[in-house]
């Protein structure tokens, strides 16, 4: 009971204030504890030689156990503190609410949310520079000779990876292994997003947090893929309901759930990962667009399978794509929330 509560103090808290800035947030620790690591880690100077990518596998595998392993021990051990230990009465009310905080920034719904929209904003008002600029925050990619279609088609995508990311996986974790673990898999993420790439700096050295991020990724995105079906269900049976009444727009009329299924189904293994292509075919399904395709990456061209089909490549069918993209993420953290309530219920009676 205790930890459905925290659960649903920090949806509530992650929907109200988002990450301030102004407090502290565990992953820039985290992110802290990466860096200075891979400075010990890695401080012999790098060849070419078999001998030296084997110790760079190594140093990376060891990165992981210490930066997971450190994350996962630090909040077992303040979440055993905070919950068991007995304080006065006030005193327990604001470590609960520590703990509801902690929890939260593990969510990203509200920052997600708040990003993809500032870019919609910024295409929909000719402001081009601008939505580049918005847009180079929240993607790797380059963003500086994207046209406002490109501009779109990345929002929709991150929207729909980091509703996995960012949103039901921590959820999942959180369910199944309280906060620890929701921390836990954070590190797992950050690691990915700082260590994890194909270059030639980090093909060795993030080989074991590239890999990992696969494995513990695999199931919250195939949960978000079929979150995102529902969520287009239930949108867009709304949207007919507001049509038959004449009220609101008619922003949502393509939206096809059975296109999602097929387009997940068809394209979701498409992607070069095994996890991040499963919710973007279900976005591009839903929405009747086409996501990835080549893009360039710190100058470099990556070739990306295309996913998804459109009807029509006007800038104007990607833009109401694209705050319906924002809709269905805000659905699908909403059943996410329910799903993870679920399995804390049935993790404890177990």
């Amino acid at each position: 009971m205790t930890e459905v509560v925290i659960l649903t103090g920090a949806y509530i808290l992650d929907l109200l204030i988002g990450d301030p800035h102004w407090l502290p947030h565990p992953v820039r620790f985290i992110g802290w504890g990466i860096e200075k690591m891979e400075e010990v880690l890695r401080r012999e100077r790098r060849t070419q030689n078999t001998e030296h990518r084997l110790k760079e596998k190594l140093a990376g595998i060891l990165l992981v156990i210490i930066i997971v392993g450190a994350t996962y021990s630090i909040f077992y051990a303040l979440n055993s503190l905070l919950l068991t230990s007995r304080f006065p009465f006030l005193i327990s009310y604001l470590f609960f609410a520590i703990l509801i905080y902690l929890t939260s920034t593990t969510l990203a719904i509200n920052d997600l949310v708040k990003s993809g929209k500032a870019v919609i904003d910024a295409v929909n008002r000719g402001d081009k520079e601008g939505a580049r600029r918005k847009l180079s925050m929240i993607v790797g990619r380059d963003t500086k000779e994207l046209d406002d279609k490109g501009v779109l088609k990345a929002v929709i995508e991150t929207l729909s990876e980091n509703a996995s990311d960012g949103i039901i996986a921590p959820m999942f974790y959180f369910a199944i292994g309280g906060l620890p673990l929701a921390m836990a898999y954070k590190a797992v993420n950050t690691l990915d997003s700082m260590v994890g790439y194909r270059n030639e700096k980090y093909k060795n050295f993030g080989w074991a947090s590239a890999r990992l991020d696969d494995v513990v990724n695999f199931i919250p995105a195939r949960i978000t893929g079929a979150l995102i079906i529902i969520a287009t269900t239930i949108l867009s049976s709304i949207n007919k309901l507001m049509r038959v009444l004449n009220i609101g727009s008619n922003r949502s009329t393509g939206l096809k759930c059975s296109n999602s299924l097929n387009i997940l189904l068809r394209d979701g293994r498409k992607h070069l990962s095994p996890n991040s292509g499963i919710p973007e075919a279900a976005m591009a399904g839903a929405l009747g667009v086409r996501l990835g395709g080549p893009s360039f990456y710190a100058g470099m061209l990556v070739e990306k399978p295309y996913i998804g089909e459109e009807k029509s490549g006007v800038k104007e069918m990607y833009s109401n794509a694209s705050e319906n993209a924002i809709s269905i993420v805000k659905i699908t953290s909403l059943f996410g929330f329910g799903l993870a309530l679920i399995l804390l219920y049935m993790r404890n009676i177990l």
